[in-house]
């Protein structure tokens, strides 16, 4: 049992080398002493494969379980693209209402606070009326912008 420990203790600075091996990190000099370490350490040299065979396992799960092409033949089904637009129709439906409750109610306790001055309620809604407005200047240029734009179509 000491011994093991003990064993432990002098592994530890090859742990970190093991896994600057597996991420190809390593400075030759650090490769030497941890092949050096590795022909004298049976724990080390089976973790260093495990850890090998996990990268490696781990580095072809992407290419299998989605690839670009099924991701393709997904989009092109009607039913995926009007789900998500749906989705999203929804989601901005919901928000909108949401704002357009709060601000209701914001300039609702704005104009009806006394203690506030005429001409800071008056600046206030000037500000809310003028970014609601640039909201939709921006949001109408953006639609329309969208209809002509020659690079939509082209995928990054």
């Amino acid at each position: 049992m000491f011994n093991q420990v003990r064993n432990m203790k002098n592994c530890q600075p090859y742990k970190e080398l093991i896994m600057k091996e597996v991420d190809g990190e390593i400075t030759p000099s650090e490769k030497e002493a941890l092949f050096l370490h590795l022909k004298e350490c049976a724990d080390c040299r089976k973790e260093l494969e495990e850890f090998q065979k996990l990268k490696e396992v781990t580095g072809t799960m992407k290419k299998q379980l989605f690839p670009e092409m099924a991701w393709e033949e997904y989009w092109n089904h009607l039913y995926n693209r009007i789900e998500r637009g749906i989705s999203w129709i929804l989601i901005s439906i919901g928000s909108v209402i949401l704002l357009v409750y709060g601000i209701y109610h914001g300039i609702m306790e704005l104009l009806g606070d006394p203690q506030l001055p005429t001409l800071i309620k008056g600046a206030i809604l000037l500000l809310i009326i003028g970014g609601v407005l640039l909201l939709v200047s921006v949001i109408r240029e953006k639609l329309m912008v969208r209809k002509y734009d020659k690079y939509k179509e082209v995928k990054q």
